[in-house]
This record gives C-alpha cells, sequence and structure tokens, in this order.
C-alpha cells in the first residue's frame, strides 16, 4: 500500500513487532474496512495508523462530499468505521479517528502521525487500559390513564357523559398534571442520581446531549446520556451497578452500551476539541489529511 487515498481508522503505539505479528492486525483479519478492503498498519515515529485503500470514486473529494449527503452510505460508513474500531480496541488501547479521514498515500498517514504525535502518545498513555461504557436513562412511558372527557359541556351538567361535574372534572385534570409533573420530577432526580452514582466508580465522565428521538427513532424522552471512562478490570463491576440502578424506579428506563474505544475521553480535558475523533453513536464530520 503506497499511493493513492486512504482511510484511517485509529492510531496505536507502534510495538516493533513485524506487521503479522502485531496483535491489533490479528483481530482485524475478518473485518473488512470501509470499502471491504482490508486493514493495514503504517508506522512511523513510535506510533501506527489502522488504514485502508478506498476508491477514487466514492471517497474523492468531490464524490466524497456529495456522498456524506446521502444518510444511508454515511450511516453505513459510521456503522463499519466503529467495528473496525471497536474490534482493534477490543484488546489493545485505540485512539478512534474522526470518521472519513482520508489521506493520500502512506505519506500522507505519516504526515498525519508526526503533526498530532503528541496528542496521539499523550491520548495512549492516559487511555492505556480503559474503555469507554455508554449510559442513557429514558422517561420510562407512563400506564394509559383514563381519557379526559370529550370537549363539548363539562360532565354533570345536561347531557354530559358520565354523570361528572365540571368541578370534579377540574379536579380530575389537575390531579393528572400534578402526577406528571411529579413522575417527570421523579425521573430527572432518578437521571442525577444514576450519573453521580457512576460518575463515583469511573475514572472521567462526560454528559453528551440528549438524543434527538427523530435520529435515535426512540419516543420516550432522553434524560441521561452520558458516557463513562472505566479500567477494564472494572468493567464488570460498572456493568452489574448499572444493573442494579436500573431496577430501582419503573419511571426510568436506563441502558448499557459497551465497552467501546473511548472515544469521548481522546481530547486532555472537557473543554478540548476531540479533533480528529470520532463518537460511537453519531457520524462525524469528514476530514483530509496529506
Amino acid at each position: 500500500m503506497t499511493e493513492g487515498l486512504r482511510y484511517a481508522y485509529a492510531v496505536v503505539r507502534d510495538t516493533d513487532a513485524p506487521e503479522a505479528a502485531l496483535d491489533v492486525l490479528t483481530t482485524l483479519e475478518q473485518v473488512p474496512g470501509v470499502a471491504g478492503e482490508p486493514v493495514v498498519a503504517v508506522r512511523h515515529l513510535g506510533l501506527a495508523v489502522l488504514a485502508g485503500t478506498v476508491p477514487a470514486e466514492d471517497f474523492d473529494e468531490g464524490p466524497l462530499r456529495e456522498r456524506l449527503e446521502d444518510m444511508a452510505w454515511l450511516e453505513k460508513v459510521a456503522r463499519t468505521h466503529q467495528r473496525v474500531v471497536d474490534t482493534a480496541g477490543a484488546e489493545s488501547c485505540v485512539i478512534p479517528v474522526r470518521l472519513a479521514t482520508i489521506c493520500q498515500g502512506e505519506e500522507g498517514l505519516r504526515r498525519m502521525l508526526a503533526t498530532g504525535r503528541e496528542r496521539f502518545a499523550s491520548a495512549l498513555d492516559r487511555l492505556e487500559g480503559r474503555v469507554e461504557w455508554g449510559v442513557k436513562a429514558y422517561a420510562a412511558t407512563p400506564a394509559p390513564q383514563e381519557p379526559p372527557a370529550p370537549n363539548g359541556p363539562p360532565a354533570g351538567t345536561p347531557n354530559a357523559p358520565g354523570g361528572m361535574s365540571g368541578r370534579d372534572y377540574l379536579r380530575r385534570r389537575k390531579a393528572q398534571r400534578q402526577a406528571a409533573e411529579r413522575r417527570w420530577g421523579d425521573t430527572e432526580e432518578g437521571a442525577r442520581l444514576v450519573h453521580d452514582t457512576l460518575s463515583g466508580l469511573a475514572e472521567r465522565a462526560r454528559l453528551h446531549p440528549p438524543q434527538d428521538p427523530r435520529l435515535s427513532g426512540v419516543s420516550d424522552r432522553n434524560v441521561l446520556n452520558a458516557a463513562y471512562l472505566v479500567r477494564r478490570e472494572d468493567s464488570d463491576a460498572f456493568a452489574e451497578r448499572v444493573g442494579e440502578l436500573a431496577g430501582r424506579t419503573a419511571a426510568l428506563r436506563v441502558e448499557l452500551t459497551g465497552p467501546w474505544a473511548p472515544y469521548s475521553f481522546t481530547a486532555p480535558d472537557e473543554t478540548a476539541a476531540p479533533d480528529q475523533t470520532a463518537a460511537p453513536d453519531g457520524a462525524g464530520s469528514a476530514g483530509a489529511e496529506g
């Protein structure tokens, strides 16, 4: 692999082992890249970038810009990108590269490593032996309630259904509103409890914006969307604790995903830009290097 376009997936340490003996490449033998290509390692300055050759008709600057408007194509690329990164990160520390980062040949990949060497090396030092777990909490859909009286004169007046007086109707509506307010309060407080508890078990935590139901396909209100950086050896205990918290209240539905490569924690602090990283739940922006 020398000339042509290269799609970059992630950065790992160069262990100085022969390429055929690199553990991360062994795990990727049966995992093709976004164009069905084999994933290989290009080494430089103590680092290695996992990358594959991709066709210009899809990934050159002009075609890629058009392709990124095709949501079905973008979703397929994002899922494949994530699969490569997470497979590589199952046993090794990897730093995910931003979705659709394209370089010109191996020299472009080496320039990317040289330019980001300090950042990549620092992130690998901080994240060695850590994984990311995602936790989402939703306000569970309440059980169906008796529908309000139909439009028209209040119940209890001539021709009103059900024999309910106007005063009783207003009381019932007030009680329903108060119950709904208490329920939302319970879910918000429950989400805070979940986050505070899990933050105490993790080395770092990051809150993401609530998911848009139009994109997630989940109609329930997302009240917590968080990522937690956890030591690999603590992962079982972390997952068990999430399960315990999930059963505390019927008003809150808690979902655990992972373990992932540490997408949310490659920046050195909470205010740093993620730069060339991708998030597991969404498609990042395209980039070109070299």
